[in-house]
């Protein structure tokens, strides 16, 4: 049976041969090199499969008869607060927070193994993803760096790895910073706010199309279509309202430009023998202004406020759909109260009231 005293007297040896723990690491800031800043790093999240020790380092002196195996060294205050502590030093004080990253860490490590003279050779990986969430919620990846680094030492010299590792770090912030300067122009998935445009399609080029131009009001010669014998009604349009957009990004906006089109199609359009009266195009007309008004009102549907970045063209075709819905009501509505144009009082008093509205809208004065 081993004596207890030998036995703690091994332990004891064992123990004073045995390398002291390695201090951790220490990020200092170092000069970025670029500015003004783009982006704030607002959280790090280590992602790294088992968040190993960041370094494995050699120890700065090995005794006799002990290993030489590098050493598990942290990084002071853990690697996610040690990496946030150091953007928000290192990036220029003109930082903005209109893009507040996440940063993952996908891959950060640094390894060391023996080198001429005692000395120390070193390599640094690193993974990094960069992620933003805008005001809506919406999550995003935006782009992910990969860098890497050699670097060697005098054993005792720990500072070079430091910096070694800090340059590696900056490396990625400054990727990041270019990368967004090029993309804040283009990337739909950096825009914060919709701002729409709009504007009428009033060409008068199509031979047989007549898009609805307040200056230009229809004429009996834009009724080209064959004249139907059934039904009471003297005349006939068929007027319809469309869009066509097209999304481009500025500083971080989507500015969607809006073409409506408002049109009537000319030989779909016809009028019945002997039925060419001031009182008849007149009815025909109020059916286009109406679908003008129709346009208007989806035009004030769509403002800003209503619009997201994430779903801007849903959110435009469903509105789509409601106006022409109520496009269609309001056809009905007007023919059936005004029997077809026939009931003089009644047309009146549509006269009157689309008319109010059109200068509501400013769409005639």
């Amino acid at each position: 049976m081993l004596n207890p005293l030998v036995l703690n007297l091994f332990l004891l040896l064992q123990h004073l041969l045995r390398p002291a723990p390695e201090a951790p690491l220490v990020l200092r800031p170092v000069a970025p090199g670029f500015g003004p800043a783009l982006f704030s790093i607002a959280a790090v999240r280590d992602e790294r499969p088992g968040q190993p020790a960041v370094a494995l380092l050699l120890p700065a002196t090995a005794a006799a008869g002990t290993t030489t195996a590098a050493q598990p060294v942290e990084l002071r205050n853990g690697t996610a607060t040690a990496l946030q502590q150091f953007a928000a030093a290192t990036l220029p004080a003109a930082t903005t927070s209109r893009y507040p990253i996440t940063l993952r860490v996908l891959e950060l490590q640094v390894r060391e193994t023996p080198g001429p003279n005692g000395a120390a050779n070193g390599t640094i990986a690193l993974h990094l993803a960069f992620e933003w969430r805008n005001a809506e919620g919406r999550t995003s990846t935006l782009t992910e760096y990969r860098g890497a680094a050699r670097y060697g030492r005098a054993r005792p010299n720990r500072a070079v790895v430091e910096t070694a590792l800090g340059q590696a770090l900056l490396g990625g912030l400054r990727y990041f910073n270019g990368w967004l300067a090029t993309a804040a122009a283009h990337d739909v998935r950096l825009a914060t706010a919709v701002q729409p445009t709009f504007r009428y399609d009033t060409r008068q080029t199509e031979p047989d199309t007549l898009f609805y131009d307040p200056a230009r009001p229809m004429a009996w010669s834009d009724f080209t279509g064959t004249p139907r014998s059934e039904g009471q009604y003297a005349a006939a349009v068929f007027p319809s309202f469309g869009y066509r957009t097209r999304p481009r990004v500025r500083q971080g906006v989507v500015v969607l430009d809006i073409e409506l089109q408002v049109y009537v199609v000319r030989t779909s359009s016809w009028v019945a023998e002997g039925q060419r009266t001031a009182y008849n195009l007149n009815h025909e007309q109020r059916h286009f202004d109406i679908v003008r008004l129709v346009a208007e009102r989806f035009r004030r549907k769509v403002g800003p406020d209503s619009l997201t970045v994430a779903d801007y063209q849903s959110i435009l075709g469903w509105q789509y759909l409601d106006s022409f819905r109520e496009m269609n009501r309001l056809q009905d509505q007007y023919d059936r109260e005004t029997s077809g144009g026939t009931d003089a009082t009644a047309q009146n008093r549509w006269n009157q009231r689309i008319a109010t509205e059109l200068r509501e809208f400013g769409v005639i004065k």
